[in-house]
């Protein structure tokens, strides 16, 4: 069995009895592992079944989910809590199923499943079924460094109206690895702390006078930080700390290779990307010619002249939203810096906050 102390646990953030239970930090801690066992405990006590969503159907192909519950078998986990009459977890037509195989090697199922799969991009096809008995939702791997979906957080809303209709009796967990610092769902859901929580700690999230809670888990380094394996992922590269220490994923970006002055600067426009706000320079030179981009820590003085490029709709003139989609001359003269990878930043975070804002820009968020 695995130890206790080794991977996570859920005890303390079910103390909080939040509807929705966020769940990042390390890679591999065993997060989806605790969901997936507090689920089947679930089932097996009261026949309460569970959802496990993912964002794509093609991380719900057989062969990926034919082995999701392999760990809770290998472990004993499934044995142990049904007192040996299951041993076995099988997958078919979207739903997981408990099962043994007896001593001619035919198999024999749980006659309910146990579990029911689910993809963000399929919502439509769920809309007329009804699942009443699903009371524990997992949404695995939330946090992409990659692409969202268009306005994904609506869309995973309306498969968990699907599943839980009119009831109060379902409990959410969403599940991520620190690879994203920008993820959407933080602002759709009022995060405002989670880009400065502390590892370790919970914090909790009230909305008005409703009784929704959101609680959310930084997990704190488990043994596995410690884990001498860890030499394989040693490299000064600061997006391998994720990995190592659960630290949030941040590239290498290019910082700035040459020392300007005031009077080289051109011009000069702003990013507001979620709350920060980036002030972005073209330099010229006599040899070069590039952009540098670098936190602002006062506000914009003359939001009624400078360009500005922001998420929200403004009628103003001097306000744009997606810069890799120029509409004018001078969007276009501005794109072309990082089409052509003239932009240097004045530290990886910064870096990582326009990767996050282009990618808005180019509809993948």
């Amino acid at each position: 069995m695995i130890s206790k102390n080794k991977y996570y646990s859920l005890t303390n953030i079910l103390k909080k009895e939040a509807q929705y239970n966020i769940i990042f930090g390390q890679r591999s801690n065993g997060k989806t592992y605790a969901v997936k066992k507090y689920g089947l405990e679930k089932y097996i006590k009261t026949g309460e079944q569970m959802a496990y969503i993912r964002r794509q159907d093609i991380d719900l192909k057989k062969d990926k989910c034919d082995s999701l519950f392999s760990d809770l078998e290998k472990n004993g986990v499934v044995s142990d809590l049904t007192h040996g009459e299951y041993t076995n977890v099988y997958y078919y037509s979207s739903r997981w199923y408990l099962c043994y195989y007896d001593e001619k090697g035919e198999r024999h199922l749980d006659p309910e499943p146990f579990c029911f799969a689910f993809s963000l991009v399929s919502m439509e096809h769920y809309k007329s079924t009804s699942y009443p008995g699903i009371t524990t939702i997992c949404f695995d791997e939330f946090i992409s460094r990659n692409i969202y979906l268009s306005d994904e957080f609506i869309v995973f809303e309306n498969v968990l109206s699907t599943i839980i209709r009119h009831r109060t009796n379902v409990k959410i967990f969403m599940l991520g690895n620190t690879v994203n610092k920008y993820c959407p769902y933080f602002n759709e859901m009022g995060l405002k702390h989670i880009r400065q929580q502390k590892q370790g700690t919970i914090d909790l999230y009230t909305y008005g006078n409703t009784d929704l809670k959101v609680a959310v888990e930084y997990t704190k380094n488990t043994e596995k930080s410690k884990d001498s394996s860890n030499v394989y992922f040693s490299f000064d590269n600061p997006s391998l700390k994720m990995i190592t220490t659960g630290s949030w994923e941040i590239a290498i970006y290019p910082h700035c290779p040459v020392k300007f002055t005031p009077k080289d600067i051109k011009f000069i426009y702003f990013i507001i990307f979620n709350e920060d706000i980036l002030q972005c320079e073209i330099v010229i030179t006599n040899k070069e010619n590039f952009t540098f981009i670098h936190p602002k820590t006062t506000e914009i003085k003359n939001t009624d002249k400078d360009i500005i490029f922001s998420q929200e709709y403004n009628p103003l003139p001097n306000y744009h939203r997606k810069l890799t989609k120029p509409k004018s001359n001078l969007e276009r003269r501005i794109a072309w810096y990082f089409a052509t990878d003239n932009v240097f930043y004045s530290d990886n975070e910064t870096g990582e906050i326009v990767r996050n804002y282009l990618k808005w820009s180019d509809g993948d968020m």
